[in-house]
């Protein structure tokens, strides 16, 4: 499976559903993300076997019905397509993203302090020896 994992928002929606419940049938995972949401079976079926192929989820025969489950983490997912967000949107400067989430008060006040204790332990492991 390759690193660059970029997902649509209703492949997100379906890992969500698999990080969240472990292995589910076709069946199960329809209905799970139909919430709000008008979706066949087989478009379900087709986003999983889709998201095999790339490795994103692995299948196994459980009976008639095939069970999925997923491959890649959530904190991989987010990794890989935070760093194309990055790459593509900020031509690989993270500081314009940082800058661009504060400027446009995308960060709530409360989190900025947040932010900050995550930069000063980074800046602290990154000067200890």
């Amino acid at each position: 499976m390759a690193d660059d994992i970029a997902l649509s928002d209703l492949q997100l929606d379906l890992m969500r559903v698999l990080w969240r419940d472990g292995e589910l049938s076709v069946g199960e995972v329809t209905e799970a993300l139909a919430e709000g949401r008008d979706l066949a079976h087989t478009t379900v079926a087709t986003l999983l076997s889709r998201l095999e192929k790339r490795g994103v989820v692995a299948a196994r025969r459980d009976g008639r019905m095939l069970v999925y489950r997923a491959c890649v983490s959530e904190a991989q997912v987010r990794r890989s397509m935070v760093s194309s967000l990055i790459a593509q949107l900020f031509r690989g400067d993270s500081n314009a993203l940082l800058a661009h989430l504060v400027c446009e008060r995308e960060v709530a006040p409360g989190d900025l302090e947040q932010v900050r204790a995550l930069l000063r332990r980074a800046d602290d492991e990154e000067t200890s020896p």
